[in-house]
């Protein structure tokens, strides 16, 4: 009986461990978790893993972005385009954050209710989701551009909030 019992609780754990938990990326970036076509990967690249990484992204962001027609981001500079981290990069803005304002306002909603500090690859997919929302509201208008807004308010928030989490908690 006890065996039984044993089994019975190595069974239950094992389970509970496999089970994927309730605040995990692929709530935050469901495109992140899809295989990649041409391999047998998960579509997760980070781009930013040292401080040079995070120059390198101001830097795409500076060198400017083209938006074309069908929402599909690329960087106008030609030789920070051949880089290998703007093959992540390209990833990242096309494949992975969110580029309707449904998605995005999902994303918001389940930023505000987060509770912990966001995987350094959520808040860069974040941080990128509010520049193509700072986008989308500039080139909107009438009710459209107050949605984008809203939209950019919202993430703008959840970001603070995440940056000022460990200050907000209360002392045990």
């Amino acid at each position: 009986m006890l065996w039984k019992t044993l089994l019975l609780l190595l069974f239950y754990y094992s389970a509970h461990a496999t089970v994927t938990h309730k605040w995990n990326r692929a709530m935050l970036f469901p495109a992140a978790q899809r295989f990649k076509r041409s391999s047998a990967a998960f579509l997760n690249p980070v781009l930013q893993n040292s401080l040079e990484d995070v120059v390198l992204l101001y830097e795409f962001l500076l060198a400017e972005l083209d938006i074309d027609k069908s929402q599909r981001i690329t960087i106008k500079d030609e030789e920070l385009a051949s880089l290998r981290k703007a093959a992540k990069f390209d990833t990242i803005c096309n494949e992975i954050i969110p580029k309707s304002i449904t998605e995005i306002r999902r994303l918001s909603s389940m930023l505000s209710s987060y509770p912990r500090v966001l995987k350094k690859e959520d808040f860069e997919r974040t941080v990128l989701t509010m520049v193509y929302t700072a986008y989308r509201a500039a080139q909107s208008q009438g009710h459209q551009k107050d949605a984008w807004a809203e939209s950019f308010v919202s993430l703008y928030k959840a970001l603070k909030h995440d940056l000022m989490f460990p200050y907000n908690q209360e002392p045990s």
